[in-house]
C-alpha cells in the first residue's frame, strides 16, 4: 500500500485489484476442495454485486445486511455493498430470527444477503416485522425451498446477472458512484454483542477502516508475501479489521469459518499468520498438556523436559537474545521430539499468531512461545475499529496487549480507565445520542470501560473491565478476569469460570467443567456417569475442581481468593445464551440465570460447597 491516504475502502480496494490483478487474493472451499480467487476476479464479482444493488434501487448510505458465516463471498459482497455507496450491517449466523429482525429494523437495512435457505427461512419467519427489508439475496441454495420467499428471495447469481445487465446499460455509472464514496461516509454498522441490554449499532466510517489498514502495514503485522488464515466471524470487528488489512496490504488469505474443521483447514492451507480468540489457544493448550499427562511414563517426562528447555529459550528471546551452546542444542532436540508436532497441527509455517477479543493468559502465551510459536496479543473495541494496541514480533511483552498503533492516542484516567483518541474512533452509536455522549467525551475520545496501566516502555496491561471490578463488602477491589484466566490456564479440567462477589463478604465462582478431560479422569477413577450434568454433580468431581481452584488461591491475596465454588449442570454456549459470538461470557446472563444458586452460596443452603477462611 502506498503512502497515499485513500479516501475510502472502495478506493483502497480498487487500488489493490489494479495493483495485484493476477495475484492470489482469497482461497475458499467448495465441496471439500480448495479453490483460488485472483484479485481481478474479486474485483469483477464485487462490481457485479454493486451494480446489482444499484439496479435494485439501493441508494447512497442505505444499509445492506450480511447474514452468513465467514467465507470468501462475505468479502466480495462487502466490497460490492461499499462500492454501491451503501453501508454493511453485520448479523451473526448464530443470531435467532428475532435478533436478526432487531438488527435489520434498527439499521433499516433494505437488502440482506443470507448464506443459505436455512438462514433465509429465519428471515422469512419474521418478514412482517422487517418493513424496510425489500430483498433477500441467497448466497447458495434454491429460493423455491423457502416458504413465503417467492420474489422476495433471489440468488446471488441472479443479482450479479442483473448487475452485469445494469452496468452495460449504464456505462461508467458504477465508477461514478464508487468515486463518490468519501472518508466520512458510513461503511459499517456493527452491532455490539449485547452482554447487557439491546445491541447497539457502532457506526464506523471508511476512514476508520483505511486508518486501520494503514496502521497495520506500518507495524508490519502482515506482509504481501504472507498467507493468512481467517476463520473468525466477519460479523465481528476483529475479523473485519483483518479483512481491510488483507486488502490494503495485499495478503493472500484462506477464508473458512468452520470451527469443526479448523485444525484440518489450517493444516491444509499452511498459513504464516493466523488470528484467534483466547478460547482457541486455551483449548489447544489443554489438549496438548492433557495428552502428555495421559501418555504418562517416559513420554510425559520427555514432554516436561522439552517444556523446561523451551521455557529457558523463551526467557532469553523475551530479552532479545538467542539461545546458544548447549541450550540451543537441547532446544533443537525438544523441537524435534515435541514441539514440531504442535507446529505441524498449524501447517508448519506459522510465523505468528494474533490474539484478541478477550484477555489471553500470560501462562498460555509463554507456553506457546516455549514451543516456538509466538502469540501477539492485541486490544481494541468495536468502537475503536478493533485494533488500537498490539504486540510486535520485535517488541512484545507477555501479559500486555502491546504498544499503541501509529496514530492511536491514549490516556489513563484518574480511575484507571483507558481513553482512546484518533482516526480509529467510531462516529457514534446509530440513533443512540445519549449512549454516544456517554462513550465519547467532548474531544471525541472513547471511554473504553476497561481498566489498564501503561508501563515505562508504553506497553498496555489490561487489568479488568471497569463494570466488572468486584468491590467486596470489606472495600477490597478484585479483578475477576485475572483470577478466572489463572484458573483456566492452570487446569485442563475447567472449561469456564465466572467469579462473583460484588458487595459480598467473600468471592465465589460458578464453574463449568471440561467434559472430555474430566470424563477421562472419572473413567480412570472408576466413576460411572450418564452425561455432563451427572458428571458435574459427582462429589468426587467437585473435590477435583476445588483442588484446582485452591492451587490458584494459594497465589492470591486473601481477599482475592475464591471461598466457594458451584459446578454448573451444563457448559456455556451461544445457543443457551451465556456466550457472545466471539465467545465472551455474558456475565449478567449467567448471574441472573443462577441467581438462586448464587444466593445459596452466601446463605449456606447449597450443598457441596467448600468454605475457606
Amino acid at each position: 500500500m502506498s503512502d497515499k491516504r485513500f479516501r475510502s475502502v472502495v478506493e483502497m480496494f480498487q487500488h489493490r485489484v489494479a495493483a495485484s490483478a493476477d495475484g492470489d487474493a482469497m482461497y475458499g472451499r467448495r465441496g471439500g476442495e480448495w479453490y483460488t480467487l485472483k484479485w481481478r476476479e474479486v474485483g469483477e464479482q464485487a462490481r457485479r454485486v454493486a451494480c446489482g444493488l444499484l439496479a435494485l434501487g439501493v441508494a447512497k448510505a442505505q444499509r445492506c445486511a450480511i447474514l452468513s458465516p465467514t467465507r470468501p463471498e462475505w468479502v466480495t459482497i462487502d466490497m460490492g455493498i461499499l462500492s454501491a455507496g451503501a453501508a454493511t450491517t453485520t448479523i451473526y449466523p448464530s443470531n435467532t430470527a428475532e435478533e436478526s429482525a432487531y438488527i435489520v429494523n434498527d439499521s433499516e437495512a433494505v437488502v440482506c444477503f443470507a448464506e443459505n435457505p436455512e438462514q433465509a427461512a429465519k428471515l422469512a419467519s419474521v418478514r412482517l416485522e422487517m418493513p424496510s427489508l425489500r430483498q433477500v439475496v441467497l448466497i447458495e441454495g434454491d429460493p423455491e425451498s423457502i416458504a413465503g420467499g417467492a420474489g422476495w428471495v433471489i440468488t446471488l447469481a441472479e443479482l450479479m446477472e442483473r448487475g452485469a445487465a445494469w452496468d452495460a446499460a449504464n456505462p461508467a455509472r458504477a465508477d461514478a458512484v464508487a468515486a463518490g464514496v468519501d472518508s466520512d461516509d458510513l461503511a459499517t454498522l456493527i452491532y455490539t454483542s449485547g452482554t447487557t441490554g439491546k445491541p447497539k449499532g457502532v457506526m464506523l466510517t471508511h476512514d476508520n477502516w483505511v486508518f486501520e489498514a494503514e496502521a497495520i502495514e506500518k507495524i508490519a503485522l502482515l506482509h504481501p508475501e504472507d498467507k493468512q488464515f481467517l476463520f473468525l466471524p466477519l460479523a465481528h470487528s476483529f475479523a473485519k479489521v483483518l479483512e481491510v488489512a488483507m486488502i490494503g496490504i495485499g495478503t493472500p488469505t484462506a477464508i473458512d469459518g468452520s470451527i469443526d474443521e479448523l485444525v484440518d483447514n489450517v493444516g491444509a492451507t499452511r498459513p504464516t499468520v493466523m488470528a484467534a480468540v483466547p478460547r482457541v489457544f486455551e483449548k489447544v493448550y489443554n489438549r496438548v498438556v492433557g495428552g502428555a499427562k495421559e501418555a504418562g511414563g517416559l513420554k510425559y517426562k520427555i514432554f516436561l523436559w522439552s517444556l523446561g528447555v523451551g521455557r529457558r529459550a523463551s526467557q532469553l528471546r523475551q530479552r532479545g537474545e538467542e539461545p546458544g551452546g548447549l541450550l540451543a542444542f537441547q532446544n533443537r532436540i525438544a523441537d524435534k521430539l515435541v514441539f514440531s508436532k504442535l507446529k505441524a497441527r498449524f501447517g508448519g509455517r506459522i510465523r505468528e499468531f494474533v490474539s484478541g477479543g478477550a484477555p489471553l493468559s500470560r501462562e498460555i502465551a509463554e507456553f506457546f512461545h516455549a514451543a516456538g510459536l509466538l502469540v501477539l496479543e492485541g486490544y481494541g473495541l468495536t468502537e475503536s475499529s478493533a485494533a488500537s494496541f498490539v504486540n510486535r514480533r520485535e517488541k512484545y511483552k507477555f501479559g500486555t496487549v502491546g504498544l499503541r498503533l501509529p496514530g492511536v492516542e491514549v490516556e489513563i484516567a484518574e480511575d484507571g480507565e483507558i481513553l482512546i483518541g484518533g482516526r480509529g474512533v467510531m462516529r457514534g452509536y446509530y440513533k443512540r445520542p445519549e449512549d454516544t455522549a456517554e462513550a465519547l467525551d467532548p474531544r471525541g475520545w472513547l471511554h473504553t470501560g476497561d481498566i489498564g496501566v501503561l508501563d515505562e516502555d508504553g506497553f498496555l496491561r489490561i487489568t479488568d473491565r471497569k463494570k466488572d471490578i468486584i468491590v467486596t463488602a470489606g472495600g477490597k477491589n478484585v479483578a475477576p478476569q485475572n483470577v478466572e484466566n489463572m484458573i483456566k490456564a492452570a487446569s485442563g479440567f475447567v472449561s469456564q469460570v465466572v467469579m462473583l462477589g460484588d458487595q459480598r463478604p467473600y468471592c465465589v465462582a460458578l464453574v463449568t467443567i471440561n467434559e472430555e478431560t474430566v470424563g477421562k479422569w472419572a473413567a480412570e477413577q472408576g466413576i460411572a456417569h450418564t452425561g455432563y450434568a451427572d458428571l458435574a454433580g459427582r462429589p468426587e468431581v467437585h473435590d477435583l475442581i476445588w483442588g484446582e481452584v485452591d492451587k490458584v488461591n494459594a497465589r492470591l491475596a486473601s481477599y482475592e481468593t475464591i471461598k466457594k465454588i458451584a459446578l454448573l449442570p451444563a457448559d456455556f454456549s451461544q445457543e443457551t445464551g451465556e456466550l457472545t459470538p466471539k465467545m465472551s461470557i455474558k456475565r449478567k446472563v449467567v448471574q441472573d440465570r443462577y441467581r438462586d444458586l448464587l444466593e445459596g452460596m452466601y446463605s449456606g443452603s447449597v450443598e457441596r460447597m467448600e468454605v475457606r477462611g
